[in-house]
């Protein structure tokens, strides 16, 4: 979707991109890690160690204010080339 809206608006100056983020220290992630624990069985600690943070190169949820940054960065006019794009903010979790 980015890529298709990029190309329809870029001719007027406007970028397009998504910000994916990875298992970030949000309230909703927090009832998710409550709720994962009931359902699997285990402990809170284990959902965040095993379930979430596992797969992950960096062992940490995601602190909001990251991906806060890299929407300002991408808003700034650094990243006025920057159009069409995913940025993935996963701690290293899809590089898998």
């Amino acid at each position: 979707m980015t890529k298709t809206i990029a190309l329809e608006v870029g001719e007027f100056g406007i970028t397009v991109n998504a910000i994916c983020p990875g298992y970030s220290n949000t309230p909703l992630v927090q009832s998710q890690i409550g709720s994962q624990a009931r359902t699997r069985g285990i402990s809170k600690e284990e959902v965040v160690e095993k379930v979430m943070l596992e797969p992950a190169a960096i062992k940490r949820l995601i602190d909001p204010e990251e991906i806060a940054n890299m929407a300002v960065f991408l808003a700034t006019d650094q990243a006025k080339s920057i159009t069409g794009a995913s940025m993935v903010i996963d701690a290293g979790w899809t590089a898998r």
